[in-house]
């Protein structure tokens, strides 16, 4: 049985970067999914890079976050598409319009470049797409979006490259413990064994911790997503609203990438078999898909005619706070948990990385107690949902 410094579970952008930080650092690595890299979250995603709108705890790594993707795509040596063309967030009532003041006020305070476009002039001198109807905006001209599927193939390679076991289409069934310690991972057709294991399993990481009589709390709303035929180049920046109820940008290729907010997700996923193997797939319902083709309207009039090409849903792993967990399991030494992205761990990835194979290397971290596994014990609030990022 071959034995593995670390095995990272889950391959979306978390689990690369995480499998990319320890493989760095010199140790041993194997990452396992049961699909394939950025088969869920990782690939569903707007893939906004934001630090507006966070919340005070996670400001500090989306900023620190924002500062590796400036040089990711040399240090990976492919294309991440990375643009810094900045994050509106528009106010669509004079209600909006008071919240996004106040949070600007908030994060310059913290030491983020906001601004606040206090009209519909200001709004349209920096997206001139934007409709008349929009009362003002915040603009983060440091934010931006990258490409997901782009980006996680630049990991995949890096992580050859460095020697990583790649071990996808293979689902961990159980995470072997013994005497307290962690000591491998149990698929249906075999045992790996490892001194560490980094849980980075999304929605079935709790399949796994409940075995061992833990979990962290998780809600799994849907957000649908439509995709258009390429277009003319209309939009430089992420669009999002106040609420987080609509979020789009324009990727690379011209076409527009547009989503919803938080929607009841049925409990169904069915999958299909592609040029990558199996992959998850969620359906939206008509009705939501319409209110994003409405709003799309409503924000940037005339691009609502544009042909769809491609429609999905995504799930979100959401926490009751929105902030994720990254932290040492309690009880179980050697067992390292990242979850609970709700739906803005993208831009965290490549510092979720880093700061995963720190703890399973052990080395020393400050500042993660809003993101300790236990703290939802002492939580007296639930926090907005953001999903542009």
């Amino acid at each position: 049985m071959e034995k593995f410094d670390v095995i990272v579970v889950g391959a979306g952008i978390s689990g690369c970067a995480t499998a990319y930080s320890l493989a760095n650092a010199g140790a041993k690595v194997a990452i396992i999914d049961r699909y394939g890299p950025a088969a869920m979250a990782s690939g569903w995603t707007l893939a906004g890079v934001r630090q507006s709108g966070r919340d005070p705890a996670e400001l500090p790594i989306a900023m620190e976050a924002v500062g590796i993707w400036q040089t990711l795509h040399e240090d990976l040596g492919k294309p991440t598409h990375y643009s810094q063309r900045g994050n509106l967030r528009l106010a669509r009532t004079e209600s909006e319009y008071e919240q996004i003041k106040m949070l600007v006020a908030s994060q310059r305070e913290q030491g983020l470049d906001l601004s606040f476009l206090p009209d519909n002039a200001a709004v349209r001198a920096v997206a001139p797409a934007v409709s008349e109807a929009i009362l003002g905006a915040s603009f983060c001209p440091t934010d931006g979006h990258a490409d997901p599927q782009a980006t996680s193939a630049a990991y995949v390679d890096a992580l050859v490259k460095l020697g990583v076991t790649l071990i996808m289409g293979e689902a961990v069934e159980k995470l072997d413990v013994e005497s307290g310690k962690v000591c491998g991972v149990s698929t249906a057709s075999r045992r790996i064994a490892a001194d560490r294991i980094v849980l980075a399993a999304g929605m079935f990481g709790n399949d796994l911790l409940k075995q061992h009589g833990l979990s962290v709390p998780i809600e799994p709303p849907m957000v649908t997503v439509i995709r258009t035929a390429p277009l003319p180049p209309v939009l430089d920046q992420v669009i999002g609203v106040c609420g987080g109820d609509w979020a789009g940008r324009q990727e690379v290729t011209g076409r527009l990438r547009v989503t919803s907010g938080a929607l009841t997700w049925n409990g169904k996923i069915t999958t299909i078999e592609t040029a990558n193997g199996l992959r998850p797939i969620i359906r939206p319902p008509l009705s939501s898909l319409m209110e994003v083709i409405d709003k799309l309207g409503q924000l940037l009039p005339g691009l609502e005619t544009a042909l769809i090409e491609e429609c999905w849903a995504g799930l979100l792993d959401l926490t009751p706070d929105a902030l994720p967990v990254l932290d040492h399991a309690p009880g179980i030494e050697g067992l390292i948990v990242g979850m609970g992205f709700s739906g803005h761990g993208f831009c965290l990835g490549p510092v979720t990385g880093r700061i995963l194979s720190d703890l399973a290397l052990d080395c020393q971290r400050k500042d993660l107690d809003a993101f300790k596994f236990d703290r939802f014990e002492r939580l007296d609030r639930k926090a907005s949902l953001e999903l542009h990022g």
